[in-house]
């Protein structure tokens, strides 16, 4: 998000003023008192602990019981625990060439923290740091508001200002380190008994909303940088582990006459239920529901709840529990397929690949000026010229076969309203605000619904692509598989975006829409028949952990990598031989 880029951008500039000449310097002729570090930890920690936790204590006044005298003390003791926390943080950093810079960096965080919190209702994690630290700027730019201004200048420049003026006590290494020590005890000794005061109330909170535990800022951003700092020690990313070495093709490439060809798209942000062809009340998907040789998966789910998290797992072998665990990284589906000789191609109309497509052909699509306003392209460019950039494939590897991978823009949000062309507005008014609060929720549901429309119309033209004759290829035997990374909360309990954590974010942010289609030489070739897809995958739960099994299965490769029991045409394929 944009958190980082401004963070980037308004820290040089703070340091320079928490250590410009002040009265109250040696060198000042005016001085002002020196203030005692331990004022500076505990003022910055009680404003911490109180305007930059403003969603905290919203959380917390929702709580079952709060305006009684025990929700008070309760709400009180909470107080006193978070302060302990920000005092303990700060008195390890109070010395004097640290505790300003800490301070700063502190308020920065929390003030860029606290305005996300309020203005789209997630929570911070280390995965949503990882998406922060993989934000181009043209997502940068989408999130940037008046709004976001004004609250990071509300919560961080009074106490910068506050600092700038005042020049902080020099006391000696001892005295310093007795000072820190008796705050670093005197706030655990605080927080803890706060702690057994409403422990039964604190557990029961905890346990049952359990993101309240997110919110607490900017301990969650510490926390947050502490994980991700720490993930070497849990994991040797240093080294790549092979993967599907031993893949081979499969007997149904054995005197081909035509080489197949699979179109994967990846889907960004889709809600499986704002998916006309899924029966969502509203016609976003009318090209696409017209057809009736379609599977439409509605009961799929996602691998993550951002691209970030849910690309690189839906490409592992090791499914989403075993890819969250893993002690080391493995070559992707991507990989096996190119071990298998097949021609492989990444067209990113998105912010990069997330590592999953570093070692095969990359493309970004053209930039056509009807297509691409303000330099952000529709998904249709992807389309302008895919041909000769299959053509510009290893022929030998093109003769055996080739996957393409098209990675939408898609519905990436918050600026909804820029994901569709003017023709494709079919839902209006839209909202074209990046603080989505700001519009009223119907706006934002517009402009995010005619993101799927723009969707069906870039779908349909693949599928009338894929159809056409004289490309670089025959494409007779040819199929596709859509399916978005993770789904999208659109003001549902004034939850907005995506990004919480897998085990407490929304349906909508995890159900995701998943489209199959098989040219009927394609169904020939693999004894697929759509109509027992259509039977077989309508309600049948799959997720992206399906993904990486089902299209080795689909591309016939042959691997040890493959399981054929997480293979979701595997039931089909086999009545298919049987009959």
């Amino acid at each position: 998000m944009a958190m980082l880029s401004t963070l980037r951008r308004l820290l040089p500039m703070a340091l320079r003023s928490a250590f410009a000449r002040r009265p109250g310097d040696p060198a000042s002729p005016s001085g002002r008192r020196p203030i005692h570090p331990a004022q500076v930890v505990l003022l910055t920690s009680a404003w911490l602990a109180s305007a930059c936790n403003l969603p905290l204590w919203q959380a917390v006044a929702r709580l079952p019981g709060q305006g009684s005298l025990r929700g008070w003390g309760f709400a009180l003791a909470f107080w006193l625990i978070v302060m302990a926390g920000n005092t303990a943080l700060l008195s390890l950093l109070a010395w004097r060439w640290t505790l300003k810079p800490a301070v700063v960096l502190l308020l920065l965080m929390a003030a860029f923290g606290a305005y996300f919190m309020l203005a789209y209702g997630i929570v911070i994690d280390a995965g949503m740091l990882v998406n922060v630290q993989q934000t181009d700027p043209r997502e940068a730019r989408d999130l940037l508001s008046g709004r976001m201004a004004v609250t990071v200048s509300a919560l961080a420049l009074p106490p910068l200002l506050w600092l700038r003026r005042r020049p902080l006590q020099r006391l000696g290494a001892l005295r310093q380190l007795r000072s820190n020590s008796l705050l670093l005890g005197g706030s655990i000794t605080v927080g803890l008994l706060s702690l057994l005061l409403v422990f039964q109330d604190f557990a029961s909170a905890m346990r049952n909303h359990s993101q309240m535990r997110y919110l607490i800022n900017p301990l969650n951003s510490v926390y947050a940088l502490g994980h991700l700092a720490a993930q070497p020690l849990r994991m040797d990313t240093s080294v790549l582990l092979p993967l599907g070495r031993d893949a081979r093709l499969g007997a149904s490439y054995a005197g081909q006459t035509q080489a197949p060809l699979l179109i994967l798209v990846l889907g960004e942000t889709g809600r499986s239920q704002n998916f006309g062809i899924n029966g969502y009340e509203r016609d976003t998907t009318a090209l696409l529901a017209a057809r009736k040789d379609l599977i439409s998966a509605r009961n799929a789910w996602s691998c993550g709840t951002s691209t970030a998290a849910s690309l690189p797992c839906m490409f592992s072998h090791l499914g989403r529990a075993g890819y969250a665990g893993r002690s080391a990284n493995h070559e992707n589906l991507l990989d096996v397929l190119q071990h298998a000789g097949l021609a492989l191609l990444w067209v990113d109309n998105q912010a990069g690949c997330k590592g999953v497509c570093a070692r095969i052909a990359q493309t970004r699509p053209a930039t056509d000026p009807a297509l691409c306003p303000d330099g952000e392209c529709l998904d249709r460019a992807m389309l302008d010229g895919l041909s000769a950039q299959i053509a510009a494939l290893p022929a030998a590897r093109r003769q055996r076969g080739t996957v393409v991978v098209l990675h939408q823009i898609g519905s990436h949000g918050p600026a909804y309203y820029k994901r569709s062309a003017p023709q494709n507005k079919k839902f209006m008014p839209e909202c074209h605000s990046a603080a989505l609060q700001e519009c009223a929720r119907q706006q934002v549901v517009n402009a995010y619904d005619n993101s799927i429309v723009e969707t069906d119309q870039f779908l349909a033209a693949l599928l009338q692509w894929l159809a056409a004759p004289g490309h670089a290829q025959d494409h007779a035997q040819a199929a596709m598989i859509y399916v978005s990374d993770h789904g999208e909360s659109l003001g549902e309990n004034n939850l907005y975006l995506h990004g919480l954590p897998y085990a407490i974010a929304p349906d909508v942010q995890k159900h995701v829409p998943w489209i199959t289609w098989l040219s009927p030489a394609m169904q020939a070739r693999t004894g697929l028949a759509t109509g027992c897809l259509q039977r077989d995958l309508g309600q049948r739960q799959i997720s992206h952990d399906n993904y990486f099994h089902s299209v080795l299965g689909l591309m016939d490769v042959q691997t040890s990598a493959y399981d054929p029991a997480l293979d979701m045409f595997a039931r089909c394929k086999a009545r298919g031989e049987k009959e």
